[in-house]
């Protein structure tokens, strides 16, 4: 690897962390809410980390994007086997990981295996399942695709039908700025009230539609306490600040979230006047509709990146339907898991995956520590430009996401590799993870997953120590 390369690697990661420190120091100065870079789990207990012709519009794709990120491997000395798996082997011996754990060490320049331990197991993942959904994602539909939410004409004159597009990160009235910036109801309902006015129209009967989303709004395995602890909402099309009553907090969320939303934008409506008719009903808008209006979310890689910063089971789920859409299956749980999978096999890591859900909150999800591992390998190379945001979304150790809690690589056996570790990290009851990416003391580039689903307690501090000892090998 040419030194022009390596130095591109190491100043481009040096820039994203860098970043991040002058966002928080920023964020302290000016009291910005950095909620779309910070998770806050309860520190009391484990938590989740946190179509036919008729169908809607849901992704519009434009070219590619982020061609000039350039993540390649240093060209450094691989780290010593004979001394790494010393160190690995030692910790993986810590009683708080329970007896079943899994992990593995790859080059990332050359898929070399530098350590493994149980690497082909099927393990439960938790949130780490986010980085195969996001890579799948990214691959199927291209990082520059939006997700549209759009109003068309109803069959009758007089009437509108409010389609949802299955941006489940579409923002409701009461939501604040974020980032990456959010596609509002507001200006749906601005632009809907600008257009029925140029038609003569005054008052509407308003319908939603609901139908680019099928099946059960519920995945299998997920426990009874996820919706009403504000995990995560029933997966529907059409959804306002991800289910939740109050965007600022994950609980509660409401009952119907597409009705819920509906009924906002109706208020919205009238605030432009337009009076809409008392009772709001589901429909499914005609095939070729005439559209009122449209508005589009950010680009996906930059909503693949908020997931995995924030750990975002909503738009995660989202993300799994969609692929699901583009690769000809059912806009469901298993239409999703499939195509998701189908997408894995084409890149070539499609081996040891199982899937159940696309954010990992399902305790059926199987993948193993050598299927993470090669995905982020490939998410930090320049033959993948389109998988990047999953590299770049990684949450960076202290200072970012569930990474920059508080609560991670505090302890002295980690806390010196502080931003030099970006992973994704992965938590459900008796369930740890952590999978990601280092550079070495010498330079190199390496990927790494840590599994262990049958944790005692808890094991976060363990596999931060795990990680630490890969980046100071």
């Amino acid at each position: 690897m040419a030194r022009h390369d390596r130095l591109v690697m190491l100043t481009t990661l040096a820039v994203l962390q860098a970043l991040t420190i002058v966002i928080g120091v920023y964020a302290m100065a000016t009291g910005f809410n950095l909620g779309a870079l910070t998770s806050q789990p309860s520190p009391t207990r484990p938590t989740a980390s946190p179509a036919d012709g008729s169908s809607p519009v849901p992704v519009v794709t434009a070219g590619p994007v982020l061609a000039q990120l350039s993540v390649k491997s240093g060209d450094g000395p691989l780290p010593t086997k004979g001394t790494l798996t010393q160190q690995l082997t030692r910790a993986l011996g810590d009683k708080a990981l329970g007896d079943r754990v899994g992990a593995i060490v790859l080059d990332a320049a050359t898929g070399t295996q530098i350590f493994a331990s149980n690497a082909d197991v099927g393990m439960t993942p938790a949130s780490t399942t986010k980085i195969i959904t996001c890579a799948a994602a990214l691959a199927s539909l291209g990082p520059d695709s939006h997700l549209s939410t759009r109003v068309v004409q109803g069959s009758k004159p007089g009437t509108a039908v409010l389609v949802g597009g299955g941006d489940t990160f579409l923002a409701g009235p009461s939501a604040k700025e974020t980032y990456p910036k959010q596609a509002s109801l507001a200006t749906l309902a601005n632009r809907t009230a600008a257009t029925l006015k140029a038609q003569g129209l005054q008052k509407i009967s308003l319908y939603y539609d609901t139908s680019l989303f099928v099946g059960n709004p519920i995945a299998p395995g997920w426990k009874q306490n996820y919706i009403p602890d504000g995990e995560v909402a029933p997966v529907y099309a059409l959804a306002i600040d991800e289910g939740r009553q109050d965007p600022r907090y994950n609980q509660p969320r409401v009952a119907n979230p597409p009705q819920y939303a509906a009924a906002a934008f109706a208020r919205l409506l009238a605030k432009k006047g337009i009076a809409v008719g008392k009772t709001i009903r589901p429909t499914k808008a005609a095939a070729g509709a005439a559209e009122l209006a449209r508005v589009d979310s950010a680009p996906l890689y930059a909503l693949v990146e908020h997931t995995l910063t924030r750990s975002d089971n909503d738009l995660a789920e989202a993300l799994a339907r969609h692929v699901a859409i583009k690769e000809g299956q059912p806009a469901s749980f298993e239409g999703g898991n499939k195509a998701v999978i189908a997408v894995l096999r084409r890149l070539g890591v499609g081996e040891g995956i199982s899937l159940a859900d696309g954010s990992g909150l399902s305790i059926r999800n199987r993948i193993s520590p050598h299927a993470l591992a090669k995905v982020v390998a490939m998410a930090g190379s320049a033959k993948y430009p389109d998988l990047h945001a999953v590299a770049t979304g990684l949450p960076i150790a202290g200072f970012s996401g569930t990474l920059g809690n508080g609560r991670r690589f505090t302890a002295a056996d980690s806390k010196d590799q502080v931003g030099n570790v970006r992973a994704k990290t992965g938590t459900i009851n008796n369930v740890n993870t952590l999978a990601g990416l280092a550079t070495t003391k010498e330079g190199r580039l390496v990927t790494f997953a840590f599994m262990a689903d049958r944790v005692p307690v808890i094991a976060e501090p363990v596999l931060d120590r795990l990680a630490a000892i890969v980046a100071r090998s």
